[in-house]
């Protein structure tokens, strides 16, 4: 930099003033007095007298004014920043320390001053990560389903990486992972920084290597002056190595850099040397001045990353919804079926006689195994009511009796063979009731066979009538409804009556033989009746010769008519109520009154 405070800078004034010489000689030559020479003066320089006075006051003083340099300041300012970075870099103390006084005097007057930037930058920054974590995403998403994806993933397994680091890594132009800053002279480390996502190994060690790696160079070489080494080789890691007057800066990169990152190596080593200049020449051992050179070192931290080409993913997204599709297909049926399978294991559960021990899933089938009445449902009949696949459900049932009384009471309807007319009925302790109307011989046999049924404590019929007992009572109260009309004052039948005589020959033969079969004894009365008319003694004779006609009718139709007893009552037993008024005065008729005894001892 040029001193301005030197005197050299300030032109020398010309020797013109009211006393010098120049001026004495020129009038007493021109014979000119000294008002004229002011008025010469004015006159050929445009000012007036006191400004000219002025000015040769200022052209005399050889020191800089803070006037002359108010106006010369910001015009010089920036023709120097035109030029190059330097006076920035050279204010950057001066306003750090100016930032840390203003800080300590009023912390609000800095946090008002960049509140309205803060959000902006805030969100900016947010903004930033959240495209680069995109980026990253979006890389990792391009080769997931590329035929490279496989053979990376492979990598990946192998190396313990993850997947998206490697995909970084091969889709990596270069990337600058490491920077060192090296004292020249004693070769020590004097700053290191590491990109994101790097593991570092001793940073100490790597900077001697690179100093022993640059001295045994220049010694075993002929090496001429100033030259120096300026890249290593290591596999996929290139060393890039700037060396300045007092330090060395080192890059470690990954990949393949354009030579264009030398000119941000070479900046930074400047920028460096600029503002720690005295540090590096006064240099012993201390590194803590040189924190402030981890913003420079910091630029040199760049990367670059291949741009994926785009690429037509029709197959792949179609496989993935054929796949997406084909999944959600197997997902409805395999829910179906696990829900008909849930179906068909709760009706298995609801029905009686049916004991389901254990139930599971092996290799896409299900296996149920339990105990099962034979009278129980059947399990083949509920998995097609659920729709459930037989194929799929293997049943393994063990026999057995269950007591519950559903399935005693069908033993019991199974076992005695139950007229319809007989209803069985089963309570809580076992005891079989039956009722309604049986034949003698069922009833007979009921009462032999109900010991023989799972269950059964007890077996009851006190309601259970006899089928024939019921037939003969039917049979003995329509034979006595039955009446046979005759005409007035004679015993032959008015017409139609001849044709009731058949039918109540049927009747009394199978009343009859009922009671024959049951053991019971018949005694029937035939009754001749007379109307009120005519003498009484002569209508009881009427009235016998009539009974006594049916009573032989009978007998010629072959019925036993041993127990048959012929009287005439004449007059004495009119018509009951429910007869109409015609049957009433037509009262010549005969009727029946039968009798029936229990000869079983």
């Amino acid at each position: 930099m040029t001193d301005y405070s030197k005197k050299e800078f300030a032109p020398k004034p010309p020797e013109i003033s009211n006393g010098g010489s120049r001026d004495r000689n020129f009038a007493n030559n021109y014979d000119l007095s000294s008002d004229e020479l002011r008025e010469l003066r004015s006159l050929l320089l445009g000012v007036e007298p006191t400004q000219l006075q002025k000015l040769y006051e200022r052209l005399n003083n050889p020191q800089i004014q803070a006037e002359d340099i108010s106006r010369l300041l910001p015009e010089a300012v920036i023709l120097r920043t035109i030029q190059d970075k330097l006076l920035a870099e050279a204010m950057v103390p001066a306003v750090e320390q100016a930032i840390q006084s203003s800080v300590k005097k009023d912390l609000n007057v800095l946090s008002e001053a960049f509140f309205p930037i803060i959000g902006p930058a805030t969100r900016k920054a947010i903004a930033t990560a959240l495209d680069e974590m995109i980026q990253s995403l979006n890389q990792t998403l391009e080769h997931s389903l590329s035929p490279q994806s496989f053979k990376w993933r492979l990598e990946a397994r192998q190396t313990g990486k993850s997947f998206a680091e490697v995909v970084l890594l091969r889709t990596l132009i270069y990337r600058v992972e490491q920077v060192f800053l090296i004292h020249k002279k004693t070769g020590l480390l004097l700053q290191h920084i590491v990109a994101p996502l790097v593991t570092a190994q001793d940073p100490d060690l790597i900077s001697a290597m690179l100093t022993a790696i640059q001295d045994f160079i220049k010694d075993s070489f002929n090496i001429k002056k100033g030259e120096t080494l300026q890249s290593l080789q290591f596999g996929e890691l290139i060393v890039w190595v700037e060396e300045g007057p007092q330090a060395i800066l080192a890059g470690i990169i990954r990949g393949n850099a354009p030579e264009e990152l030398r000119l941000v190596f070479q900046e930074a080593l400047e920028k460096i040397h600029f503002r720690l200049n005295q540090e590096l020449n006064t240099f012993e051992g201390d590194i803590e001045p040189f924190t402030a050179s981890k913003s420079y070192l910091q630029a040199c931290l760049s990367a670059r990353y291949k741009t994926p080409v785009k690429k037509n993913y029709a197959y792949a997204w179609s496989l993935l919804a054929t796949s997406a599709i084909a999944l959600g297909i197997w997902g409805f049926f395999a829910i179906r079926e696990q829900l008909r399978w849930n179906a068909y294991l709760e009706k298995l559960n609801s029905q009686p006689g049916i004991v389901v021990i254990k139930a599971q899933k092996r290799h896409g089938k299900y296996f149920v195994t339990g105990m099962r009445d034979p009278l129980a449902a059947d399990p083949q009949l509920l998995m097609k009511q659920v729709k459930l696949n037989p194929k799929k459900a293997i049943a393994q049932w063990e026999p057995f009796l269950s007591f519950e009384a559903p399935f005693t009471k069908k033993r019991a309807e199974e076992l005695l063979q139950a007229p319809k007319t007989v209803s069985l009925n089963l309570d809580a302790n076992g005891n079989l009731y039956a009722t309604g109307t049986a034949p003698r011989e069922w009833i007979l046999s009921a009462r032999k066979l109900w010991r023989f049924i799972p269950g059964v404590t007890q077996y009851i019929d006190e309601n259970l009538v006899e089928l024939e007992i019921s037939e003969l009572e039917s049979s003995k109260k329509q034979i006595e409804q039955k009446m046979l009309f005759f005409v007035e004052g004679a015993t032959e039948f008015i017409s139609g009556e001849n044709n009731k005589l058949t039918n109540l020959v049927r009747e009394i033969q199978k009343l009859l033989d009922t009671a024959k079969y049951l053991g019971k004894s018949v005694r029937i009365q035939i009754i001749g009746h007379a109307n009120t008319t005519g003498i009484e003694s002569r209508n009881i004779i009427l009235s016998q010769e009539r009974a006594n006609k049916i009573r032989f009718y009978l007998n010629s139709q072959g019925v036993d008519t041993s127990n048959f007893t012929a009287v005439g009552v004449g007059s004495s037993q009119p018509l009951k109520q429910g007869f109409t008024q015609q049957d009433k005065q037509v009262q010549p008729r005969v009727s029946f009154k039968i009798f029936l005894a229990d000869t079983r001892k």
